[in-house]
């Protein structure tokens, strides 16, 4: 190997000795050393963000006049639509004395509110969360359970749009959008256990 490929290296029998760099190599390290930072911190969600979002409107909008999906079987509603069919008192009912259905349905509107504001105007608003709060709700009116259906489906709606929007994302991001389709796809389940008019189809039974 030429010795002029190494120049900064001394060979002789007294040990590899390193010179001093100069500046202009100095800057060229640390801007090389920047653009891997960056490229290993962040990276372009372009790619995923197609599956990302078909992903999510699978669980929220169902498989209705779809072809087969990746997480539901075919023919089924998808959550807003489960939750639709329950009136106010059915929305009020939990099962072995945990959550009702309203309270998991308020639980997921506002951790994505929280997502959504996160996306949009940065910052953390996940410091001060009342996550409590929507644990809180037992009976609900007519009234009520409108209004938190009516929020549920305008969070969900934002949310699908920055999941299918590209965007740069460090790993906390990254995985904080990919998790977010699986705490969705946590708490409808919980809600088809409670109330069995919300569940799909069984596969094979449309």
């Amino acid at each position: 190997m030429p010795a002029t490929r190494f120049r900064g290296l001394n060979h002789s029998t007294g040990g590899a000795q390193r010179r001093q760099r100069t500046a202009p190599e100095l800057c060229v390290l640390l801007c090389v050393s920047v653009s891997l930072w960056r490229i290993l911190k962040c990276m372009q969600t372009s790619e995923l963000a197609p599956s990302l979002q078909r992903l999510f409107s699978e669980l929220v909008d169902g498989l209705t006049g779809r072809p087969g999906g990746y997480i539901l079987n075919t023919g089924d509603e998808g959550l807003l639509r489960s939750l639709d069919k329950l009136s106010a008192a059915e929305a009020s009912r939990n099962a072995n004395e945990g959550a009702t259905v309203a309270a998991h349905a308020q639980h997921l509107r506002y951790g994505l509110s929280l997502m959504n504001e996160w996306a949009s105007k940065g910052g953390n608003p996940f410091a001060n969360a009342k996550w409590d709060e929507a644990w809180k709700i037992s009976k609900v009116d007519d009234a009520a359970w409108q209004e938190i259906r009516n929020g549920l489906r305008g969070e969900t709606q934002k949310w699908m749009e920055i999941l299918k929007t590209p965007r740069e994302a460090g790993g906390v991001e990254l995985t904080g959008l990919i998790s977010s389709i699986g705490h969705f796809a946590y708490h409808m389940g919980a809600i088809r256990q409670i109330n069995k008019s919300t569940r799909g189809p069984r596969e094979g039974t449309f």
